[in-house]
């Protein structure tokens, strides 16, 4: 049921002075919300509370801390201290979707009569495209890890199947011995939000993961039971700090100029696979995107990747 805007005013005022609530115990009632019910990942939740905190505490600066003081004057002067921070347009954004979020969620549960941020446009953003490796970059990367030892067996089946799949590294490390069917050859994977996806694996992925599995991955265990796939040298769950220090020790053996980082690779997986004459469609399903617009950025990156191209090897380039 939805009130008139003075019967939920009087309601409202008549709550607060009941059981009066502060701006962050809204924000702490809606992170619960996004937990629980929205199953959102631990990392959307550290930075949607990184910024409603962030709000939280502009608001109490200039002594607002109830939801009825709020002002959408009050919202833009919050995003342009941000900008005059020196932030990013990218995490302004960012942070004014963290707080239209709030606001939704607020107005869906009758705690305020409109939505104050309903009007407030996007900071604009330049186009920044990915950062990639070339695929004789990415193959002279993926040959660092010597296979003479467990954890180089290992090392090669992760970067393979980063490479192979486009998958997050919250995503691999996630990955369980029954992620894997080894008949079809693909990962079952549960991506942002819990949801699920099916992502071909390939040959060659499939070969190293295997030589990890029945060879490497025992040794690791020891006398250690885990259902998890990727496991350090201790017998437990490989972290994300984990593999982004692997990474680092084999970029910087590989000799790689680029700066390098674990999306490097789902960027230079759906790069050449459009290269390759993918369609945008399959590449979408295969990162788990749930808006095509996220994909068609790597258009972009194939047609500048053509411009240069064609600027070297053109005789009037």
């Amino acid at each position: 049921m939805r009130y008139s805007p003075g019967e939920l005013s009087r309601r409202e005022g008549a709550a607060c002075r009941r059981n009066p609530k502060t701006v962050n115990r809204y924000i702490d009632e809606y992170l619960n919300f996004l937990a629980v019910e929205r199953g959102v990942s631990l990392n959307t939740l550290d930075a949607y509370s990184r910024d409603l905190n962030r709000f939280a505490e502009f608001l109490n600066g200039r002594g607002i801390d109830t939801l009825q003081s709020i002002t959408s004057n009050d919202t833009v002067s919050f995003l342009g201290s941000l900008r005059a921070d020196g932030l990013a347009a990218n995490s302004v954004n960012r942070t004014l979707a963290a707080i239209r979020g709030f606001y939704k969620y607020l107005f869906r549960e009758n705690r305020i009569v409109e939505n104050p941020v309903a009007n407030i446009e996007l900071a604009k953003v330049w186009l920044r495209l990915p950062d990639t490796l070339s695929k004789e970059e990415m193959t002279h990367l993926l040959d660092q890890p010597g296979t003479e030892t467990p954890l180089g067996v290992r090392d090669r089946a992760m970067l393979e199947l980063m490479y192979a799949t486009g998958i997050r590294v919250t995503e691999l490390v996630s990955l369980t011995l029954n992620s894997v069917n080894w008949q079809v050859g693909y990962l079952h994977v549960v991506g942002k939000g819990n949801k699920e996806r099916i992502v071909p694996a390939g040959q060659d992925a499939l070969a190293c993961l295997t030589r990890y599995v029945e060879h490497g991955r025992p040794k690791l265990l020891r006398d250690k039971t885990s259902n998890v796939l990727f496991i350090n040298r201790s017998g437990r769950g490989l972290t994300r700090q984990g593999f982004w220090k692997i990474l680092r020790k084999y970029a910087t053996k590989a000799g790689v100029a680029k700066k390098i980082h674990p999306h490097t690779f789902r960027h230079s997986f759906a790069t050449h696979l459009l290269e390759g004459g993918a369609d945008l469609r399959s590449v979408q399903v295969m990162l788990g995107h749930a808006d095509i617009s996220t994909t068609q950025i790597y258009t972009h990156v194939t047609r500048e990747r053509l411009k240069d191209i064609h600027k070297r090897y053109h005789p009037r380039g």
